[in-house]
């Protein structure tokens, strides 16, 4: 095979040797025409699943595009948000749309070659016209659902645009289409994603999502700052798992160590085949919700007491004045030598004592006295020792009275301090009834002031408390004494008490020795004592 043959083959015509030439730099030229064509695709498609930024994915290709299409100033109209924005492209620099009717941009649906001088009020007009821009292609940008948006090429003079160029532009155009829909579906999913996570993490009560295996696979933030998560996780075990199971919503409710109340719903979470693949448990911390119901019943039994004690006294009242007032006519008219005058008078004073105590009874049930005043702390202690001397003598407790006579008088609900000062010797009461009989059980009441406080001591020689119960004897509902003998709600109302008057109550024991509770009342100002 010649040489002439050989090219025959190579080119398909019959050509010169410089025809030759000239058709293997055309055919290279397409081929490079071709690949600039696909490289500003690719570069296009490299933003379809990531963050939207119009403006940077044509600035990246602008330079490309210069090479394939001739133009001296290109435009980007964004119509997919609620008010048309305008991005300039080339020459890259600051612009301002003013549109006054979006219509007219909306109705473009193919692409339009216009001049500039005869172009209706149209945005960037004034502007075109100061950078000698003669003609304008507009080309629209549609996807699927919605206009994307208006691409713009300007040219300093009237040369018309080549079909080729109009088809590659056309191509461009569904391109940027297809990655604008795609990046605005992920701005979408991700902005969605935030929220989610943003509502997640926001939620004050506890959100943890188990795997199957029971593992943690995502929680919120109140479950990673709660302080006792682990054990928390291990307690709720048993309703994962029969969540996992049964595939349906469960409700436990848990006592942690520390007295927490947590109540738990599991949620069981399904895949597209219906499979239980995970479960959210939701946390929700009722401590607080419970110790105030438990403080409303325990102060609605102690309402039905007092009305029940009042109601008491009173019919105590008219056989005791009668009592006394008998036992004083009698011994009027007996003579100290008489047999009978001792008897008379121990009539006379355990009706005088009986008297003490429905006065007591009395004052502690009257519940329109719940008032702030101001009142003696040792007469508020004599008091209660009326209600319950008689207790603590059969139980062989000694009283031992420690009071500091000087004491000033102090604001407050005398009869809410007589509760908690009931409550404390009734622990201590019961402390020492675990002794054994022949043991000295002895009480000390103490009173004092110290700086700004004033304060009362129980004080007792009973079993005490471990020291990993002490951070729990004021949590409601604690407690170790038998269903009928205690409801571990006295403590907790006492704290509760003490702290609505400024106070605190602070405790000390060793086991096998005994406890001190301390009441601590804050001492009133001079403006509070000035009025």
């Amino acid at each position: 095979m010649n040489k002439n043959e050989m090219i025959d083959l190579m080119t398909g015509v019959r050509s010169s040797k410089k025809t030759y030439y000239t058709e293997l730099k055309k055919t290279v030229d397409e081929l490079k025409k071709k690949n600039l064509q696909l490289e500003i695709m690719n570069d296009i498609t490299k933003n379809m699943n990531g963050d939207l930024d119009i403006h940077l994915i044509l600035r990246n290709v602008v330079d490309k595009l210069k090479r394939l299409v001739s133009f001296d100033d290109c435009h980007f109209i964004i119509l997919y948000e609620e008010d048309p924005t305008l991005l300039h492209i080339c020459p890259n620099g600051p612009c301002e749309l003013n549109i006054e009717s979006k219509d007219q941009l909306h109705s473009i649906k193919e692409p339009i070659q216009i001049n500039v001088e005869i172009l209706p009020a149209f945005p960037e007009k004034e502007q075109l016209l100061s950078l000698q821009i003669e003609t304008l292609l507009l080309i629209p940008v549609y996807g699927k659902n919605e206009e994307i948006g208006i691409l713009t090429f300007g040219r300093k003079n009237n040369t018309a645009w080549l079909k080729e160029e109009l088809d590659f532009l056309k191509q461009l155009s569904n391109q940027l289409a297809l990655t604008f829909e795609n990046a605005l579906l992920y701005m979408e999913v991700l902005h969605s994603k935030q929220e989610w996570e943003d509502t997640f993490k926001a939620v004050e009560d506890m959100i943890v999502v188990f795997d199957r295996e029971g593992g943690v696979y995502k929680s919120n933030d109140a479950a990673k700052d709660f302080f006792e998560l682990e054990p928390l996780k291990k307690a709720s075990q048993a309703l994962i798992q029969e969540t996992f199971s049964l595939d349906k919503p469960g409700f436990q409710e848990l006592l942690l160590q520390q007295g927490a109340i947590m109540e738990m719903h599991a949620y069981p979470i399904q895949n597209k085949e219906q499979q239980v693949y995970g479960v959210i448990a939701y946390y929700k911390n009722v401590t607080e919700r419970r110790k105030m119901e438990a403080q409303l019943l325990h102060a609605d039994k102690l309402g039905a007491i007092g009305e029940m004690a009042a109601g008491i006294a009173h019919e105590l009242n008219s056989p005791l004045t009668a009592i006394i007032g008998n036992s004083q006519l009698l011994l009027r008219s007996t003579l100290p030598e008489h047999h009978d005058y001792n008897l008379l008078t121990d009539i006379q004073n355990c009706g005088d004592r009986c008297r003490q105590i429905v006065k007591s009874l009395l004052t502690f049930s009257r519940q329109d006295e719940y008032k702030f005043h101001y009142y003696s702390m040792n007469e508020a202690i004599h008091q209660v020792l009326n209600l319950l001397k008689f207790q603590l003598e059969k139980k062989q407790i000694f009283i031992h009275l420690s009071l500091q006579e000087d004491l000033p008088y102090i604001k407050g609900s005398q009869q809410q301090i007589e509760q908690i000062i009931i409550n404390l010797l009734l622990n201590a009461k019961d402390a020492l009834s675990d002794l054994d009989e022949s043991a000295p059980k002895t009480i000390t009441i103490q009173t004092f002031l110290e700086e700004e406080y004033m304060i009362v001591q129980v004080a007792d020689n009973g079993t005490g408390i471990e020291a990993e119960r002490l951070p729990l004897i004021f949590h409601p509902f604690h407690t170790t004494k038998d269903r009928d003998k205690g409801t571990g709600l006295g403590l907790s109302v006492s704290l509760g008490i003490a702290k609505d008057h400024g106070g605190k109550i602070d405790v000390w024991s060793t086991p096998g020795q005994g406890s001190i509770f301390s009441l601590k009342i804050p001492l009133p100002t001079e403006d509070e004592r000035s009025e």
